[in-house]
């Protein structure tokens, strides 16, 4: 697969939204869903079709590495992630995306000589999980009517087709309507063998307020998420939120 795409085209051609969030369209809903929709979402926010956001955090590759990333989510056609990770001092660039239904994987040392070229049906299908599971940074599009909710105490439940993907996610909320955790099966093979769906989630440690959006700034993400092996092998992404600009 061709990347056609850079990262600024992208995010240019967003278009802003042209509607704005009020309460009485969740009126519908559990009452715990639109307490995170609305802790989410400030009253008269235009919800937003795309993202953009900086971020840095570390990243597991046998160890731990510190990274720098920026990446674009526009919800009608995917996402770039576009990352600087340096292992023992050595820069490695690339990242991940996913456009149109198709995903790769591309790093390459000192963003010269190719250390990662993966790409093909898993790929995209695990992209398009990373995706829909990262709508937790574009909460607008959890507002629509193509989402099914359902809520038991503090834990929701969010069910939607978006990316190719049949998706169903599972949140945990505060009483204040803070994300807690999230966590869905994802298409992956975090042991190194056949492709299946294996839980992948995370723990929002912080939140932050953007342009009227109040999204997780602070995680640590992996798989096996909601059992031993996430804390002994699945974790894999500890990522801080630097800036979110949404359109």
């Amino acid at each position: 697969m061709k990347e056609t795409l850079s990262l600024d085209d992208l995010w240019s051609s967003a278009q802003p939204g042209a509607r704005v969030f009020d309460p009485a369209q969740v009126l519908g809903l559990p009452e715990r869903v639109r307490l995170y929709l609305e802790h989410a979402i400030a009253v008269g926010t235009p919800l937003a079709s795309a993202v953009r956001l900086r971020m840095h955090g570390e990243i597991k590759l046998k160890g731990w590495h510190p990274f720098t990333a920026e990446q674009v989510i526009l919800w009608n056609r995917g996402m770039i992630w576009r990352a600087t990770v340096r292992m023992f001092g050595i820069p490695i660039r690339g990242g991940d995306f996913f456009l149109d239904g198709q995903g790769a994987m591309r790093w390459k040392l000192f963003g010269i000589l190719p250390v990662v070229n993966a790409a093909g049906p898993d790929i995209s299908r695990s992209a398009a999980g990373r995706v829909n599971i990262e709508s937790i940074w574009l909460p607008s599009v959890l507002c629509g009517e193509g989402v099914s909710w359902t809520a038991a105490g503090k834990r929701l439940h969010a069910r939607f087709s978006a990316h190719g993907e049949r998706a169903g996610i599972d949140y945990t909320v505060s009483s204040n309507g803070g994300l807690e955790t999230v966590c869905m099966p994802r298409w992956g093979n975090p042991d190194g063998g056949d492709f299946h769906y294996v839980h992948c989630g995370g723990f929002v440690e912080e939140e932050g307020t953007f342009a009227g959006y109040t999204i997780p700034t602070r995680m640590r993400v992996g798989w096996h998420f909601g059992t031993d092996g996430f804390e002994q092998e699945g974790e894999f992404f500890r990522v801080t939120i630097d800036d979110a600009i949404y359109r």
